[in-house]
């Protein structure tokens, strides 16, 4: 039994000029200490995917899926009460741009013991002893000290690195991370990777990483699924997808990359390919 299983999932949004499908036709599956990588250019639907599989999406988003199930049970069937009791304890996301998702006007400290007061029976003191020893395990120094700390006093490798703690908080089954290394430096980058590997592997859980960086995708996935325009293109093991990729656009994608640049130009996607020939071989 897969720990998250997605099949033919839609999101639509109401716009001014009538409802837009961000989302088309998704399907995904994620085992117990499996690494999955879901890749594509910006605006392909990588995120909102996984926003609208925890319903985390605002009401006015028509979210549908055939299958949609955690660990067994369908998600579509959920109260709201007993999805809350599942997201941020079962299921955990790292999202993009930790210094937006902290709430500047709390400790770091606060914050991560929140996790635990609404998820846990732990006393105050046990959740602050646990808050220590997270990030003790994500290496931040002197985390008694840093506890203390409001988000804007900390570097953006280190408020990725709280934001882990925190997602970590009750030893989550599933954990998403939504373009983990965006906005940091490449050695903090390096760093924030090697300890997601390292955890992921600590605690057996399944991971889903969202990237439009396939340097990511080598470093880190069994599996890959590409994305484009809200479809989904391709799903192959990360050899298969690097060493024969199937579909054109997963072949011009790997063909962006920076080494592949001549003359001081990196090749894109836009000028080779259209949608029509993008599509025509896109999974259904």
């Amino acid at each position: 039994m897969s720990l998250l299983e997605i099949k033919n999932l839609t999101v639509e949004f109401q716009t001014a000029s009538g409802p837009f499908r961000a989302v088309d036709g998704v399907s995904l599956k994620v085992d117990e200490g499996e690494v999955l990588a879901v890749v594509g250019e910006s605006g392909s639907g990588k995120s909102v995917s996984m926003l609208a599989a925890m319903g985390l999406l605002p009401w006015t988003a028509k979210v549908t899926a055939d299958v949609l199930t955690f660990n067994g049970r369908d998600m579509r069937s959920m109260s709201d009460s007993e999805r809350r009791k599942i997201i941020g304890k079962d299921i955990a996301m790292i999202f993009q741009e930790p210094i937006a998702s902290l709430n500047p006007c709390f400790t770091v400290g606060y914050q991560i013991e929140e996790v635990l007061r609404i998820h846990t029976d732990l006393s105050r003191k046990a959740r602050r002893d646990r808050a220590i020893e997270l990030f003790q395990s994500v290496g931040i120094p002197n985390p008694e000290e840093r506890l203390g700390h409001y988000p804007h006093q900390m570097s953006g490798g280190q408020c990725q690195r709280v934001m882990i703690a925190t997602a970590l908080a009750c030893n989550p089954k599933l954990l998403i991370a939504d373009e983990p290394t965006t906005a940091l430096d490449v050695t903090i980058q390096k760093q924030i990777l090697d300890l997601l590997m390292k955890l992921q592997a600590e605690h057996g859980m399944g991971l889903i990483i969202i990237t439009h960086d396939m340097g990511v995708v080598a470093e880190t996935a069994d599996r890959v699924i590409v994305q484009y325009k809200g479809r989904q293109i391709e799903e192959a093991d990360v050899l298969s997808l690097f060493t024969a990729p199937k579909s054109v656009y997963t072949k011009a994608l790997l063909s962006a990359l920076p080494e592949n640049a001549t003359g001081g130009r990196l090749p894109t996607i836009t000028e080779k390919l259209t949608d029509a020939e993008i599509f025509a071989g896109a999974m259904r």
